[in-house]
């Protein structure tokens, strides 16, 4: 899979991913770069389904992810998962703002969308 450096190191980009990821499940909406968005939004996705597959295994590799974060992986598993039972993917939205002021960055909102699919 392809991915974005976002000019980090390797142990400090997964530890920023991870923490986003932890940010937008627990707030349900977070405001950040648009490279940042759709780097944590596989990580969201992904996370969400390890939580509708609900094995022991999806919530170790949860845990592992999220740095042993039991407080967002039980919501992910009992409250996210339940929410997004019926819906096949696309658990997230990327809303885009205006330009960060001092370097041009494309600001955007990223979300987690209704349970419901249409």
């Amino acid at each position: 899979m392809a991915y974005r450096k976002l000019g980090r190191t390797n142990k400090h980009r997964r530890s920023m991913l991870a923490n986003l990821a932890k940010d937008v499940i627990n707030n349900e909406r977070i405001e950040t770069t648009e490279t940042r968005a759709k780097e944590v939004r596989k990580f969201v996705e992904k996370l969400i389904s390890y939580g509708k597959d609900g094995s022991l295994v999806s919530r170790r590799k949860a845990l592992a992810f999220l740095h042993n974060d039991a407080k967002t992986v039980s919501k992910i598993f009992d409250d996210l998962a339940k929410r997004y039972e019926k819906r096949d993917g696309g658990y997230t939205r990327i809303l885009k703002l205006s330009e960060r002021r001092g370097d041009d960055a494309l600001m955007v909102i990223l979300e987690l969308v209704e349970g419901d699919a249409k």
